[in-house]
């Protein structure tokens, strides 16, 4: 008889999936309310609004028209067809908080080079254009990833799972987000592949703390 222990999972997937839960049953109970403000709406409003509690610290604000009503809905979708949370934790940033996000990236890497693998810098970033999404969690990304071509939103980088932005025709995936300079080196043998089977790696944000965002954990953090 086999007396092992058996592995519980941890108290964060625990949490995460009780608050999952607790966002559901809130969504159903909003729905009345929300039916009584737009009736052909009722479901979708009711989604918004049960996100915007679980993710509190979410900011839509900036995104462009389009990428808002991509997101919105796709993650409509996700919730009350499958069940699936999708929270965002960065949208539009404007060009100063780009570039401070870049120069810290330069620092850290120490090379320009290095950094922009990670980070581009705000002239060409699809955040300050509004049309970039940075998603959590993991589960919700990979929903996207399967389902939000419907939308227009697509993962773009290999090295970004979280990483997705509006494109009206879907974009091959490059490898990271320095991809002039990839491109570059690897000439047009690149143009005749389309990436998107690989696997998820243990890769963490450029401004992640410890491994995670500070602004994705459930307290109150501050935005990138």
């Amino acid at each position: 008889m086999d007396h092992s222990a058996s592995v519980s999972p941890p108290r964060s997937a625990i949490k995460a999936r009780v608050l999952a839960i607790v966002t559901r049953l809130v969504a159903v109970l909003l729905v009345p309310i929300a039916f009584c403000r737009a009736p052909g709406r009722a479901r979708f409003l009711a989604c918004q609004w049960a996100l915007s509690l679980r993710y509190p610290a979410e900011d839509l604000r900036g995104l462009a028209p389009e990428t808002l009503a991509a997101f919105t809905h796709a993650r409509a979708e996700a919730f009350w067809r499958d069940g699936q949370l999708i929270g965002l934790t960065s949208g539009y940033r404007d060009a100063a908080e780009q570039r401070r996000i870049f120069m810290a990236e330069v620092r850290r890497t120490g090379s320009v080079s290095a950094a922009r693998r990670r980070v581009l810098p705000p002239e060409e970033s699809g955040h300050v254009r509004g049309l970039a999404l940075d998603v959590r969690p993991t589960e919700g990304a990979r929903w996207l990833e399967q389902h939000g071509g419907r939308y227009g939103l697509y993962r773009v980088y290999d090295n970004e799972w979280w990483h997705f932005e509006y494109r009206t025709v879907e974009p091959v995936r490059l490898p990271h987000p320095d991809a002039a300079g990839w491109l570059y080196g690897h000439g047009a043998a690149y143009g005749s592949q389309m990436y998107g089977n690989e696997a998820w790696p243990d890769q963490t944000r450029p401004d992640a703390v410890d491994g995670r965002c500070s602004w994705m954990s459930d307290g109150p953090g501050k935005r990138p």
